[in-house]
């Protein structure tokens, strides 16, 4: 069966652009995957023809080679099978369809480099209190990690010898086929794509070029730290393969709540009880700090749920730009036993003050004008 013209399987013209041959190809791919034509030998069979097109259309020489000569130019053994980066933009169809050609993978797979290669990156989750982080810290942690072999010094072979050769790819890392039009590369299975292979391995790492060993590694918190932030320690992570850097070591820190004070970004907010008579006589009370406490002037007739603000006595900012602020909203503190004496004296007070409605208290501790009952009648007026 003679095959069908490259550009009318694609469904474009002769003079199409390279984007249009590609846009082209990327709508047949979809519409012809065997995912989602599950058991479809015609879907199947549409999706390799529309691969085999765009294949000698996306390539230059090819396709003025086809243009010229037809079919009988880019024929199997004059195209001398196809370039895989052609296929590169199109991981996210052809990946894992190595089976529909024949073979364990379509592109070989990542070829894995045989030169140094930087270790990888650690996590430690670090647990400090609250004043650790107000004030900062220094801690010594242990972290297991792989470390390069002092016996070969992480070229995985005895006595530090060079690694051979891999007799089956060469030193190429990947292994070749030709199945009809297409030419198929595989990671090769004997160096694992490296290209070398060892053949005296160190007897204590056993090839492997590193060893698990636990570190023990010391790090300062700043002052002013939160919870989820993290330290980066540069190079304490897994050592490089092949003479490469090691990664780095990102310690995340979590900081154990106070149970007093709440935490907001770099403010602090906590909640005080003061007696009646102070809140509507005025007058100094002490009030707690993370540091040392702090005399604050409460002014006559105070209202329950006024929040004062003392600035500079929040967390340090972790970037050394100053502090944040306290706020402190007191309450009234409701005794819950009288003796005769109080019982007397706050009922001859009761008796002295005139009678009041219900009134709204907004968030900084004052009354509202109105009353609650004519706000809230506002609402359904």
């Amino acid at each position: 069966m003679s095959k069908r013209d490259y550009y009318e399987v694609l469904g474009v013209g002769r003079q199409a652009t390279e984007q249009e041959i590609k846009s082209a190809y990327r709508k047949l791919a979809l519409k012809h995957h065997p995912d989602r034509n599950p058991g479809n030998k015609q879907a199947e069979e549409h999706f390799k023809e529309a691969a085999e097109a765009y294949a000698i259309l996306a390539d230059t020489d090819k396709r003025a080679a086809y243009d010229r000569f037809g079919h009988a130019g880019v024929s199997s053994t004059a195209a001398g099978g196809y370039d895989p980066t052609i296929f590169a933009d199109f991981g996210d169809i052809l990946g894992g369809l190595g089976d529909l050609f024949g073979f364990g993978d379509l592109f070989g797979g990542p070829r894995r480099r045989s030169g140094p290669h930087r270790g990888a990156d650690l996590r430690y989750d670090l647990e400090i209190g609250f004043d650790e982080a107000f004030r900062g810290a220094e801690t010594t942690i242990q972290v297991p990690r792989q470390e390069a072999c002092g016996q070969c010094h992480g070229t995985g072979s005895e006595k530090g010898a060079p690694p051979a050769t891999c007799p089956r790819c060469h030193g190429r890392g990947q292994l070749r086929y030709q199945q009809g039009f297409f030419t198929v590369a595989q990671t090769c299975g004997q160096c694992g794509g490296a290209g070398r292979v060892i053949t005296s391995p160190c007897p204590e790492c056993r090839g492997a070029g590193h060893v698990q060993r636990e570190r023990r590694i010391t790090v300062k918190v700043p002052a002013g730290i939160a919870t989820g932030q993290r330290l980066r320690l540069h190079r304490e992570g897994e050592a490089g393969l092949a003479g490469g850097p090691p990664g780095d070591l990102y310690v995340v820190v979590h900081v154990e709540d106070h149970p007093f004070f709440r935490r907001d970004g770099d403010d602090l907010f906590c909640e005080v009880p003061i007696s009646f008579p102070v809140l509507a006589l005025g007058g100094t009370i002490e009030v707690p700090t993370v540091e040392e406490p702090h005399t604050l002037e409460i002014p006559e007739g105070t209202q329950s749920g006024t929040v004062f603000r003392i600035r500079g006595k929040g967390m340090p900012n972790i970037s050394g730009r100053g502090r944040g602020d306290l706020h402190i909203a007191v309450l009234v503190s409701v005794p819950r036993r009288l003796n005769k004496e109080q019982r007397a004296l706050l009922e001859k007070l009761r008796q002295s003050l005139p009678a009041e409605k219900p009134t709204a208290v907004n968030r900084t501790g004052q009354q509202e004008d109105r009353g609650v009952f004519d706000r809230v009648k506002d609402l359904f007026s």
